[in-house]
């Protein structure tokens, strides 16, 4: 069954259409993937879950609930967004006491304990940090808030390669102590893919695809050989995309035929995830 049900959901903003009859179901306790390129729709479907924005057709359910205007089925979702909610004058330390009564599950001895493995100076006000520790201070409220449903905005943006690091092993060290639903939209593919089991990427304001990434990377290989070889071999085939280099040729197929029996001059490597991102919006 799945906690979070995305109906039909349409969202026209004048003449765009930000998102088009968009369908999706996501289970309890998974952590996914939302891809897609800038302009696809991530972030308004993210606010639409949150209620921030309303759609224009459709509906999103949380347990059955519809989320719009409801207080109930809100409260057990944060999204950490790009931009800061709270006053910018505001000290990081007011702003975790005022998150509980937000969030009453708030554990503000976990808050403090990931300000300093991430070397925030909670005494700070607000507007005074760097990029980075904006978005370290607010993923620290995400982290320390307890809720059901964690959505996050592009969660790393200016952070450094350590904090980069430390963000998702501490991530994933939550979601293990307490599991939860979680949702990165990211670009950073390539970096966050070992923590994803499902992924849903969009596509101009569409569903392109949602499949668990275990699958999705049984499926996709790349294919080198000679450009007469290559041809022979994919002309059944599901590709995605083809670069030539001279008299030899790549390719780039999402495909579930067995692979065996190879003519000599062709050779088979696996697809990554944001490799196959990157060719399948691209197709």
């Amino acid at each position: 069954m799945n906690q979070i049900e995305i109906k039909g959901i349409t969202k026209i903003f004048g003449e765009t259409i930000a998102l088009r009859n968009v369908t999706i179901g996501i289970a309890e306790n998974r952590i996914y993937g939302l891809l897609g390129r800038n302009g696809a729709g991530k972030t308004t479907l993210l606010n639409l879950m949150t209620n921030k924005l309303f759609p224009t057709a459709g509906e999103i359910l949380i347990d059955g609930q519809n989320v719009q205007e409801n207080d109930q089925a809100l409260s057990r979702v944060y999204c950490m967004a790009e931009t800061n909610l709270y006053p910018e004058n505001m000290k990081c330390r007011a702003a975790f006491d005022w998150s509980r009564e937000f969030y009453p599950k708030f554990d503000r001895n976990y808050a403090d304990q990931l300000a300093i493995l991430f070397g925030l100076d909670t005494t700070k006000k607000i507007r005074s940090l760097s990029t980075g520790y904006q978005s370290i201070f607010k993923m620290i409220i995400a982290l320390a808030c307890q809720a059901e449903i964690l959505l996050l905005d592009e969660p790393v943006l200016g952070l450094d390669a350590n904090h980069r690091d430390l963000f998702y092993r501490e991530l994933l060290s939550n979601y293990s102590d307490n599991p939860k639903t979680i949702v990165i939209s990211t670009h950073l593919i390539e970096e966050a893919a070992d923590l994803l089991e499902e992924v849903i990427i969009l596509k101009e304001g569409e569903v392109l695809l949602v499949d668990h990434v275990e699958n999705l990377l049984s499926r996709g290989y790349t294919l080198s050989g000679t450009s007469a070889l290559v041809e022979s071999y994919i002309k059944d085939k599901h590709v995605l995309a083809v670069e030539s280099f001279g008299g030899l040729k790549t390719a780039y197929l999402l495909d579930d035929q067995k692979r065996e029996g190879l003519q000599p001059g062709l050779e088979i490597t696996k697809l990554d995830l944001q490799k196959m991102f990157i060719h399948l919006t691209n197709a």
